[in-house]
């Protein structure tokens, strides 16, 4: 694993794993400290097709301004904001499977409320698990392109029809799905250590905590994906309204501290 940091943000080594912070600051400046193992690689060499990503990890505050996770992804933006000496990446729709936090500014889906053939509304912001499948090309991806100057709703509503994915909040469970993880509410207390893992498969995916399956969904992105853990101040939306934003936000001190990382490719 490869750790980058963006000034006012740091990285340090820990005694079973890492320390990623970011200082606070006003909202004129990216802060970003991640670990990463496709940094230096052009997106069809990203090291996984499979994997079972498993570590502790806890992080100084519930409502952290931006966002934090860990799992894999292709980097779909190909910007990598920050960050220089990287491989040119065009920019591509979203193939990502994690563990994934987004603050009350984000919304991350292209589903709206409770789906048709979902047992569950899809969160767009909080702590969730959450997957993304996309195709690398796609006819509706060009209309979509045309329509997106006139009408934002409707070229989002033909992205969802190209974009599948699942989530599920792990912030509002029910009560017995929470027992055994020491809550402080009905969902899971990230400031306190707990063990996640997920097991990314062709066919599926699956979240535990504590060793506790959370949740599994058949919407298994298109490989090759990369291993991302990070933590900044960042934020983009897509809303149902069909407004686009995204930037930085003002921000305290913030960290994420992962240990005891165990990474297993499963081919």
């Amino acid at each position: 694993m490869n750790g980058r940091a963006t000034q006012n943000a740091k990285i340090e080594k820990t005694e079973n794993g890492w320390r990623l912070g970011i200082q606070k600051g006003d909202s004129l400046s990216y802060r970003d400290a991640q670990l990463d193992d496709y940094s230096q690689l052009p997106r069809h060499k990203f090291p996984h097709r499979t994997l079972s990503l498993s570590l502790r990890a806890k992080v100084s505050s519930s409502s952290v301004a931006g966002t934090w996770g860990f799992g894999l992804w292709n980097d779909p933006f190909g910007l990598s904001l920050g960050f220089g000496g990287r491989p040119f990446r065009l920019p591509m729709l979203p193939n990502a499977v994690w563990f994934f936090y987004g603050s009350k500014e984000n919304y991350l889906s292209f589903k709206e409320g409770q789906p048709q053939g979902f047992a569950h509304a899809l969160p767009a912001n909080g702590f969730m698990a959450q997957t993304f499948r996309s195709p690398m090309l796609h006819p509706l991806l060009i209309l979509a392109g045309l329509v997106l100057p006139f009408s934002r709703k409707v070229a989002r509503k033909l992205l969802s029809k190209v974009i599948q994915e699942d989530s599920f909040s792990l912030e509002y469970m029910s009560r017995q799905q929470a027992v055994g993880l020491q809550s402080q509410s009905q969902g899971v207390d990230v400031t306190q250590w707990h063990r996640y893992r997920l097991e990314w498969s062709e066919k599926r995916v699956v979240w535990y905590v504590d060793e506790t399956p959370m949740f599994e969904s058949l919407v298994s992105p298109n490989p090759p994906l990369g291993v991302i853990i990070w933590i900044d101040n960042q934020y983009a939306a897509f809303t149902p309204e069909g407004k686009i934003a995204f930037g930085v936000l003002k921000g305290e001190d913030e960290w994420l501290e992962v240990a005891d990382i165990v990474m297993r490719n499963e081919e």
